[in-house]
């Protein structure tokens, strides 16, 4: 049996036919899988456990029925995925970064936001969202209000976007280097950039492997970890 990763999902209720791959993507290649790895992004934005939609509680069911082991990381969008969330669906929350002995081998999974170091506008706001001090005063406003600063980040993420180099926004080749490197892995496996590829590397002089996660849209992506790594995409109806 193999071990499924995926990432950047974006659910939200404006995308149906992405909520609804997902559920078929449970219904069909997770029935085969020993592992599911979800790598951040999982929604497009999280509010905290104690938001009921209808979306959360479609996807908090169908994901635990699953009877494979899950391991969900918090992505920028929804780093306040929570113990209540983990607890409802029978998944492990994983820090990032984090190495797993996954196929006989040693790998690093990441989100990958934290690689992009030449966005630095980008890594000083992620340092701030990731507070212990502006989570708690984040959630202790209303769902209302929650919603509403929520938005408002979203559309200074479209800005920054627009406004800022592809290159500057992707990952830092040396960080990437360093960070397998620390953990002493020679395959790391993130999403995050919305760029999916299996790349090549050398890491101490030995071939390596950066494996990136792509996002759901108008197609859906997973890699399959079994002997040889596997990234594959399907339409998304």
């Amino acid at each position: 049996m193999s071990s499924l990763f995926i990432s950047d999902l974006h659910l939200m209720p404006e995308r149906p036919d992405i909520t609804g791959a997902f559920l078929a993507f449970l219904d069909g290649p997770v029935k085969q899988a020993e592992q599911l790895y979800i790598l951040g992004d999982f929604f497009e934005v999280w509010l905290g456990d104690d938001d009921k939609s209808d979306l959360n509680r479609t996807v908090i069911d169908a994901l635990a029925r699953v009877t494979a082991a899950k391991y969900l990381m918090h992505g920028n969008r929804d780093f306040l995925l929570g113990a209540e969330f983990a607890a409802s669906t029978g998944a492990t929350l994983l820090t990032d970064p984090t190495v797993h002995d996954i196929a006989g081998r040693r790998v690093l999974l990441m989100h990958g936001d934290s690689l992009c170091t030449r966005d630095e506008a980008y890594i000083q706001v992620r340092t701030m969202l990731r507070s212990p001090a502006f989570q708690q005063d984040f959630l202790s406003k209303s769902l209302e209000e929650r919603a509403a600063i929520a938005r408002s980040a979203r559309n200074q993420s479209k800005a920054h976007v627009r406004e800022t180099a592809a290159d500057i926004m992707d990952v830092t080749p040396e960080e990437v280097v360093r960070e397998m490197q620390d953990h002493q892995v020679d395959l790391m496996i993130h999403g995050h950039t919305h760029r999916p590829a299996i790349h090549k590397l050398e890491v101490d002089g030995k071939p390596a492997q950066r494996i990136v996660l792509g996002d759901w849209d108008q197609q859906g992506w997973f890699l399959e970890l079994g002997e040889e790594p596997r990234l594959e995409s399907f339409d998304i109806a």
